[in-house]
C-alpha cells in the first residue's frame, strides 16, 4: 500500500470554464494575490494560477458550467493567515466578485475556521480559509 506525504495535494489541480478569459484574469490576479498565488501560466485559451505548480486553471469555454446556488459546488482556496482571507474577500469585490460572506470565524465548522466567501463574475462559488 502507497503512503503518501501529508505535502502532497489530493488534487493536482482543477480547471474551470469561463465566459471572459480577460475579465476572468482580472478578477483572479486580484482575488488571488493576498493569498500569495499568482498567474504561472498564460495561454490565449487558459490561465494557469498556483505558487509555482498551476493549482486551478480558468480555460476560455464555449458553455461555461451554468450557476447554481444550490449544486453545492465551491472551491476553498488555502489562506496563510487571517490578514490574508480579509485581503482575499476585498479584492474579490473590488474586482467585480459578489459578497457571500463577509470574512470571520464560523464556529459550526470549527474552533477556528477563519473563512471568507465570494462569488467571481462566472457564478462560481468561491471560498479562502486561513484554521490557524
Amino acid at each position: 500500500m502507497m503512503v503518501r506525504q501529508k505535502e502532497t495535494p489530493v488534487i493536482d489541480h482543477l480547471s474551470l470554464g469561463v465566459r471572459d478569459l480577460g475579465a476572468a484574469r482580472r478578477f483572479y490576479d486580484a482575488a488571488l494575490a493576498p493569498l500569495g498565488y499568482r498567474l504561472v501560466q498564460d495561454y490565449e485559451t487558459a490561465l494557469g494560477y498556483g505558487d509555482g505548480h498551476a493549482r486551478l486553471w480558468l480555460l476560455a469555454a464555449e458553455r461555461p458550467v451554468k450557476p447554481d446556488g444550490k449544486s453545492g459546488l465551491h472551491l476553498c482556496f488555502s489562506a496563510p493567515s487571517r490578514a490574508a482571507v480579509d485581503g482575499f474577500h476585498r479584492a474579490a469585490l473590488a474586482a467585480g466578485g459578489k459578497d457571500n460572506g463577509a470574512p470571520g470565524l464560523r464556529a459550526d465548522y470549527g474552533p477556528d475556521y477563519y473563512a471568507a466567501f465570494v462569488v467571481d463574475p462566472d457564478g462560481y462559488r468561491l471560498e479562502a480559509y486561513c484554521g490557524k
